[in-house]
């Protein structure tokens, strides 16, 4: 499994869906449908996604040498 950690790229607003897609190794957009459909349904769920947002740890970025 890879490290939980919010990837550089292939962000859309954070990087928690791409962080959690790539961590459990499913579909990054599968897992984007499911956080929509959570906001939409019950809007409560938007308080998750800015915890994990916030404890998520950022990818490092590249040294240059």
């Amino acid at each position: 499994m890879n490290k939980l950690e919010r990837p550089r790229d292939n962000r859309v607003i954070a990087g928690v869906c791409s962080a959690i897609g790539n961590r459990f190794n499913i579909s990054i957009t599968l897992v984007r449908v499911i956080f929509i459909l959570l906001i939409i349904l019950p809007p409560a769920a938007i308080i998750p996604y800015i915890l994990l947002w916030i404890f998520i740890p950022s990818e490092e970025s590249p040294t240059i040498q």
